[in-house]
């Protein structure tokens, strides 16, 4: 006699077909409507083959993994974040890649400078997937760092000294709020300036971000007091991408959208960073760091004001250097359509702003008699 096999396929480490089905259609169902949804309607509409009880066995399971949850006695079940994860991951294993829709490259090519084409980028995303949607040029590039130095200014204020390999300064005075004796000082910034010297000032804001996150686990007052000391200062430092974003009315219309509306307070928040767009972009740069297609799904940001939304952003290439593009929606987003639309929009405004580079490089060198 076999046992009866569980939900977890342990040799390949994912759903097994039945399970991984039911959560499937689930996820599909509750995305379409916004409602709980039941084994009664999935053994009599889901097309999965099973009986009421036998879909309901599948759900308990699924509910005790954490791929789903019942928000009310005798109610349906909705997807967690998990669950959703595994259908995003499920989506992202059968894409394949596909050309833009050429109307949407020709409205880009007619956009002009970059900066009309990304502000358009944000349009066409926004239309495409009823979401909130954000394109960033490429980021300027910044020197590479040296050293940093803490200067007490007495009582509870520090001047900090970045020095750049080009010899370039940048000083700060920062209010740190408690008196901090000079050889704590030194050895701070003393860390610093082993670990980091020689690499680009992005790279080492983004890396000095990083270990703020993990220093507030550790504890290790020193070293979190010199990481907080050099990010302040590297904020202005390391040239802000000019961020275009569009259809924040959208964002509204989740509010009471279903068992997955966004609390009021959140999306205030959230809409106060889209304001401030360069806060906009430190959350960004927190989740974007390496090219091609990317999923952040509620939870799974670190950000309180994000969590009730997911992300959805891929880069593009200039020819030279790369940017950003994206949408912010709730949760209970269709993934397929907003992958869809962000992949496809990536490639069509690199293709576009490829061009345009090469273009521009023809006619200058042209002007100097090298074409």
């Amino acid at each position: 006699m076999t046992s009866r096999a569980t939900i977890q396929d342990h040799d390949l480490g994912r759903l097994t077909q039945r399970a991984s089905g039911i959560l499937g259609t689930l996820i599909a169902q509750y995305i379409e409507t916004g409602e709980p949804v039941s084994s009664l309607w999935l053994a009599q509409h889901g097309d999965v083959g099973l009986s009421s009880a036998s879909v309901r066995n599948v759900m308990a399971e699924l509910e005790q993994a954490g791929y789903i949850w019942q928000p009310h006695t005798s109610a349906g079940r909705v997807p967690t974040d998990r669950g959703y994860r595994y259908f995003v991951d499920r989506l992202l294993s059968r894409r394949r890649d596909a050309d833009p829709p050429p109307d949407v490259e020709a409205r880009l090519r007619q956009a002009g400078t970059m900066s009309d084409v990304l502000s358009n980028v944000s349009h066409e995303l926004s239309v495409a997937s009823h979401h909130l949607a954000f394109a960033c040029l490429p980021r300027v590039a910044a020197g590479t760092f040296r050293r940093i130095q803490f200067v007490s200014l007495g009582s509870t204020k520090i001047l900090v000294v970045v020095t750049t390999s080009d010899d370039e300064t940048v000083h700060k005075a920062v209010d740190l709020g408690e008196e901090t004796d000079r050889g704590a000082l030194e050895e701070g910034a003393r860390y610093l300036s082993e670990t980091f010297a020689g690499l680009p000032l992005l790279d080492v804001r983004r890396a000095v971000v990083q270990q703020l996150r993990q220093e507030r686990m550790l504890y290790d007052q020193l070293r979190s007091r010199a990481l907080r000391l050099a990010s302040l200062t590297l904020e202005a430092m390391v040239p802000p991408n000019h961020l275009f974003v569009e259809g924040a009315w959208f964002l509204a219309e989740e509010v009471s959208d279903g068992e997955d509306r966004v609390p009021l307070g959140i999306l205030r928040t959230l809409l106060a960073v889209i304001e401030r767009k360069d806060l906009l972009v430190r959350v960004l740069d927190e989740y974007l760091d390496g090219p091609g297609l990317t999923v952040v799904i509620g939870t799974e940001n670190s950000s309180p004001e994000m969590q009730a939304f997911s992300l959805v952003a891929s880069t593009y290439f200039d020819g030279a250097r790369t940017g950003r593009i994206g949408i912010i929606g709730p949760r209970r987003m269709r993934y397929s359509r907003a992958i869809s639309a962000v992949d496809q929009v990536s490639r069509a405004v690199s293709r576009v702003l490829v061009d345009q580079t090469a273009s521009s490089e023809h006619d200058r060198r042209r002007e100097l008699g090298t074409a």
